[in-house]
């Protein structure tokens, strides 16, 4: 594993949408306030029903998002680089609605729940993107869920 600097994890930031607007010294201190967390594939960032302590970033790899039913567990989507993972449950003080498994090698960056929410009200436009990805995943998931319900009554 090679050495990775703070300035490292600010050029990391920098490349990320969600984060583009932000000066270059606060990103220093969202690289200093987050942590690097590396899965192999197959491991856990977080499991469905465990507490949202924190909210991800992903640098790079890609992850399934699972959903887990009875048992069975099904990769209802994936995400891939700069996507913002585990906000939802920081937000609304729920447990995890999914899990998420690294699919490859899978590199975050985990901001604690407390800074998370500070970055929010520090950063209204941050909360706007935030906002407008919600939204379009919902958005998604209710065009995927109509799909299904009309590929099952045919």
């Amino acid at each position: 594993m090679t050495m990775r600097t703070l300035n490292d994890e600010v050029e990391v930031l920098r490349r990320i949408p969600l984060f583009a607007s932000i000066e270059p010294s606060k990103l220093k201190l969202i690289a200093y306030a987050a942590d690097r967390v590396e899965l192999d594939d197959g491991e856990f960032l977080f499991r469905q029903g465990d507490a949202g302590d924190s909210a991800f970033i992903l640098v790079s790899g890609v992850a399934d998002i699972v959903s887990e039913t009875e048992g069975a567990q099904v990769v209802v989507a994936q995400l891939r680089n700069h996507a913002l993972v585990g906000e939802m449950s920081v937000f609304c003080d729920v447990p995890r609605s999914a899990t998420v498994r690294a699919n490859g090698k899978l590199i975050a960056l985990k901001i604690g729940k407390d800074y998370f929410l500070e970055l929010i009200k520090e950063f209204p436009e941050l909360a706007g993107r935030i906002i407008r990805e919600l939204a379009f995943r919902l958005a998604k998931t209710t065009a995927d869920l109509a799909a299904s319900e009309r590929a099952v009554r045919k």
